[in-house]
């Protein structure tokens, strides 16, 4: 037989793109249309409904950047059509195929009510009736990720998009859909994707194509729609054929991962919102099967604030299995950045909206698109009441491929959550054959498990699946060559996935992804408005819960929820990690700004009603949770370029290096001979792609040191001074008494383009690993780089503090909002080893935003001489916690105590419920067992252990013993209170 595979893979091809889909609609009439484009920002429908509209047409110009313009679609349906499918079909002037990443349109009817969403593969509206009246909201969101990705770009921001139109209006048609032509569409498209996948040599294969060259024969391509159903039996013999006995299983989830900010700001994501969930919830009506899996509370929340018709329709089919709130979390957070509380209350503020609007306890935590997974998340996943995560982001390492489909992650404590990682690597899906087979051939325990999931439905920009991806789901449900596909929830599938494999191998640590590793650093304002909001509101807490039990002051409850929600949606991963657009970051800047400001307003407050009428200056300690009429340590004056203090002598070089830093005690210089401390350092950073997002290992081939500078003495430190480009940095160097630590205060006007300014320390330890804080805990890395698993780490995450050190002998960095660090090693010439620490201090990336860090940033540093862990966690607490100074009378005894040092206070606030208990969270720090008896100031009628949503584990007492890392949360029944615990 002749081999004519390539010629007849062509005539599909052509007779799909150019006979088949022009004939999904056949007789057609332009509807009636007008527009009113609104000013400003969007408008609520009702206004939009009572706007005066004009007269438009198809090929009219409309959607500056980030506007909107309401068009008005009126048609009747003629009389000759009568009992055929009709729809209105709109093409806004679509210029790019990706759906969610250009114009969008939501639907409302004549009432005022969402009907569906409008995008590039979804542009149908259904008409019910003889008159059809729409009022479709129109966003003229810029495409910013273009055909050429990554060019910089203005139109990431209102206030330098322009005002030129960027879309024309290409087709408002009424249209009679050809439901055969779209079963015959699904069904060739399904054959098409799994020939494809097929091998060459397979039987099944070539059946399928000469299935496919017969149903071309029986098409007449001059009359489509009416030949369709025949040119459709030729395929009936090849879809009918049952999948293998043993192939792969894979559940399909629906699915729309929305960005809670990217490439478009906060605004624009509730409109997503609203037009993704009108068109799932529609698509529920018509396929009865079909479930949909959704995770970020704060996007319902949206919908029940600005879309209340949505949300309920959202209750609706919540309360009928088809909407599946998945996640616990509040957003899809970042979790290498957020601080361990605020990872707490991701999952707390998630997992109690569902629980409150649904009475639904999720239990899986659902993370598909975040850049690594830090190791402290099993334990918390644990304590929120999940036991389930997925991911799917590692797909996407550089060097090392992970190694399993299905494992059990296990965190820093040694808690340990099921998990899974797709094989299919996308949270996209459209149920092609190309990612059914890629699915099956990726999944790692072939030997030993049978299933995996598979999110599908458009996303990143939302979209969600449509009616072809339903219809497609029913095609290879049970299909040979393919595996078989069954829509469920994500629950069936993980229970069905762990009872299948109990045994499923370990992997222990972090998940660290190859990849976006720029995401410590960029947009350096976002990360400390971050850093700064998560402290000021534990103190917030802190200082009011102690003003309410001492004073009966009353607590700011719905202050206190609602600036928590706004720092959480803020640690998105698109937002905290700085790889949205300039738009979204200056909102962020400014609403850090805001969160401050009231929290100081509530700190204030508190502290005031303390310390009560007097004139007595109290250094209230948000650390030990203290007020006393104790001196602030005042710092060491320099005398030649010298800070010492009697503990530790720094030298300082006259272009403001050091040269010198001695720790008296122990006799030993830190630095290695002829090394300098405090180095700035300026890479080229130029990532081969994703700029914001990426530091591409090359970079470390350009470096300027920059070694001059002048230095001015002042009476409490020193003042040193730099300038390179068109930057300046400016350095204030200072030695506390009885201090063991050196503060760096540094300011730097930033105006490079596409540059990566480090902060160098080499350090005469010879350091097996780096140890860095991370949430409740800490993280040792190999500074080696004997595999690739180590080489791919050469920029690494820390909180507050990166430690390293030898067997007796340690130094710490501490930050006030540093994220991206580096460790190296060498061995010098006279035998020593020099580990060189780095922090990532500011990038310029181009894309997203053009200007990325320009300006003047503040940056807090302490290099601690001598450190261990705990010397480097105190320092930590210190750095992002500084005393306030307040005029007062009374003193305050800490609300709450431990007298154990390893044993850190985390939390102490009021309970959610507003009994008038009293919560503290709290956390072994060290990596090791630890006793401690804790104290209160306050009388309490029993103390109960709890999950991180305050719910009942266990009674528990005051003398407690953590093993390490271990989180605890504890809950104190107060005398007189309304506790229901």
């Amino acid at each position: 037989m002749h081999d004519e595979r390539a010629l007849l893979e062509e005539r599909l091809n052509r007779t799909l793109r150019e006979r088949i889909r022009p004939a999904l609609y056949g007789d057609s009439t332009p509807v009636e249309l007008s527009v009113w484009h609104a000013p400003g920002e969007p408008v609520p429908v009702a206004e939009a409904l009572a706007a005066g509209y004009e007269p438009a047409g198809v090929g009219d110009a409309w959607g500056p950047p980030w506007s909107t313009s309401w068009f008005r679609l009126a048609a009747e349906v003629p009389t000759e059509w009568e009992g055929r499918q009709v729809e209105v079909v709109v093409d806004l002037g679509f210029t790019h195929p990706g759906p969610g990443f250009q114009a969008e349109g939501l639907a409302y009817n004549a009432s005022g009510e969402p009907v569906k969403g409008i995008e590039p593969r979804n542009t149908h509206l259904p008409v019910s009736g003889p008159a059809v009246l729409y009022y479709l909201e129109a966003a003229g969101n810029p495409t910013i990720l273009d055909f050429e990705p990554f060019a910089p770009t203005p139109l990431g921001d209102k206030e330098t998009a322009g005002t030129e139109p960027l879309y024309r209006i290409l087709r408002a048609d009424l249209a009679v859909f050809e439901p055969e032509v779209w079963h015959l569409i699904t069904e060739l498209q399904v054959l098409q994707g799994l020939m494809k996948e097929l091998p060459q040599h397979e039987p099944r294969r070539h059946r399928i194509l000469h299935a496919i060259d017969r149903s071309l024969d029986l098409l007449d391509t001059q009359d489509v729609a009416g030949s369709a159903a025949s040119a459709r039996s030729a395929l009936a013999e090849v879809l009918s054929r049952r999948a293998n006995a043993s192939a792969h299983r894979v559940s399909a989830v629906g699915h729309a991962h929305i960005d809670s900010a990217w490439l478009w700001p906060l605004r624009e994501t509730v409109r997503k919102c609203a037009r993704t969930f009108s068109n799932v919830t529609a698509l529920m009506d018509d396929y009865p099967e079909f479930v949909f899996a959704c995770s970020q509370a704060q996007q319902y929340a949206w919908m029940k604030e600005h879309h209340p018709a949505v949300f309920e329709r959202i209750a609706t089919k919540v309360a009928a299995g088809q909407f599946i709130p998945v996640g616990g979390m509040w957003v899809e957070s970042d979790t290498n950045m957020p601080g361990g509380e605020a990872m707490a209350r991701q999952l707390v503020h998630g997992k109690r909206f569902f629980l409150d609007e649904f009475g639904v306890e999720t239990e899986e935590v659902w993370l598909p698109d975040s850049f690594g997974y830090s190791a402290a998340l099993p334990q918390l996943i644990k304590l929120s009441g999940s036991k389930w995560f997925l991911t799917q982001k590692l797909s996407w390492n550089q060097i090392n491929k992970f190694p399993h489909s299905t494992f059990w992650w296990e965190g820093i404590d040694g808690s340990r959550v099921f998990t899974h990682f797709p094989p299919v690597d996308t949270y996209n899906s459209s149920l092609s054959g190309e990612e059914l087979a890629r699915a099956s051939r990726q999944f790692a325990e072939h030997a030993v498990a049978t299933r995996s999931l598979v999110p599908f439905g458009y996303g990143d920009g939302g979209g969600g699946p449509t009616r072809e991806m339903l219809e497609t789901a029913k095609r290879v449900a049970d299909l040979e060559g393919s595996p078989t596909v069954t829509i469920e929830t994500p629950a069936a599938f993980f229970q069905g996935a762990q009872d299948e494999y109990p045994n499923a191998p370990v992997w222990a640590g972090e998940l660290y992804l190859e990849k976006h590793r720029a995401t410590y650093t960029t947009q350096a304002r976002t990360k400390q408005g971050n850093r700064r909001s998560e402290h000021l509101l534990r103190e917030a807490e802190l200082w009011a819960t102690a003003a309410f039990l001492d004073t009966g002051v009353d607590y700011p409850y719905e202050a206190l929820d609602r600036l928590w929600k706004t720092v959480l949606l803020h640690q998105f991963h698109d937002i905290l990690p700085g790889s949205s657009i300039a738009w979204v970051h200056r909102e962020a800047e400014a609403t850090y700004a805001r969160v401050a400001g009231e929290l100081g307003g509530i700190i204030d407050g508190s502290v005031a009603a303390l310390a009560g009428e007097g004139t007595n200056d109290l250094v209230f300690d948000a650390v030990s949770a203290t007020a006393r009429r104790v001196p602030v340590a005042a710092s060491v004056a320099p005398v030649d370029g010298v800070l010492d203090n009697g503990l530790v002598r720094i030298t300082v070089s006259p272009s403001g290096l050091l040269t010198s830093v001695y720790d008296i005690a122990a006799r030993r210089e830190i630095l290695p001979p002829g090394a300098v401390g405090n180095l700035p350092q300026v890479h080229a950073d130029t990532p081969n792609q994703w700029d914001a997002w990426d530091i591409d290992p090359f970079y470390r081939n350009n470096r300027v040191d920059l070694v001059d500078g002048e230095v001015t003495a002042l009476p409490d430190g020193l003042l040193v001074r730099r300038s390179f480009g068109k930057s300046t940095i400016t350095q204030t160097l200072r030695l506390a008494e009885g201090a063991r630590q050196l503060d760096i205060d540094t300011e730097v006007d930033w105006q490079e383009v596409e540059k990566l300014l480090k902060l160098a320390f080499p350090l005469d330890v010879r350091a097996e690993v780096s140890t860095a804080e991370t949430q409740f805990g800490h993280l040792h890395r190999p500074i080696h780089v004997n595999t690739s698993w180590e080489a791919a780490k050469f920029e690494i995450c820390a909180h507050r503090w990166l430690h390293v050190g030898e067997p007796g002998y340690g130094v710490a960095l501490a930050n006030d909002s540093t994220y991206g660090h580096d460790v190296t090693r060498t061995t010098r010439d006279d035998g020593g080893t020099t580990t060189t620490v780095r922090l990532s201090l500011l990038r310029a990336p181009r894309f997203p935003d053009p200007h990325t860090d320009q300006g003047t940033h503040r940056f807090r540093h302490a290099l601690v001489i001598g450190a261990g862990i705990a010397e480097a966690v105190a320092a930590g607490y210190r750095i992002n916690l500084p005393q306030r100074v307040v005029r007062g009378a009374r003193e305050v005894e800490p609300l709450v105590s431990v007298d154990n040092p390893a044993v850190v206070i985390e939390a102490v606030k009021l309970a959610d419920d507003r009994s008038g208990d009293v919560v503290v969270r709290l956390y072994e720090s060290l990596g090791g067992r630890a006793r401690t008896t804790l104290r209160t100031s306050f009388p309490s009628q029993a103390v109960i252990e709890t999950d991180l949503l305050e719910r009942p584990l266990a009674d528990s007492s005051a003398d407690l013993e953590l093993r390490p890392f271990q989180v605890l949360t504890l809950r104190f029944t107060r005398p007189g209170g309304e506790s229901t615990h």
